[in-house]
């Protein structure tokens, strides 16, 4: 499956849980909080000042690498 920017945090975080560390990389400290996990990724990136084009390019590459 591809990640992109529409899918919720808790989407990608049930796809894999270790996808955690990408988020967190990204200033995404607050994966628990229940309006996060149901958060778009393009809504959370802009809520952190976050560029969404890249967070979502480093899930699909993690994805990728594990296939």
């Amino acid at each position: 499956m591809t990640v992109n920017k529409d899918m919720s945090i808790g989407q990608v975080l049930n796809m894999d849980p270790a996808t955690a560390n990408i988020f967190l990389g990204f200033g995404m400290h607050c994966l628990g909080c229940p309006h996060a996990v149901g958060e778009a990724i393009k809504d959370a990136c802009a809520a952190h000042g976050t560029n969404a084009d890249e967070l979502v390019e480093k899930l699909n590459a993690y994805f990728a690498q594990k296939a």
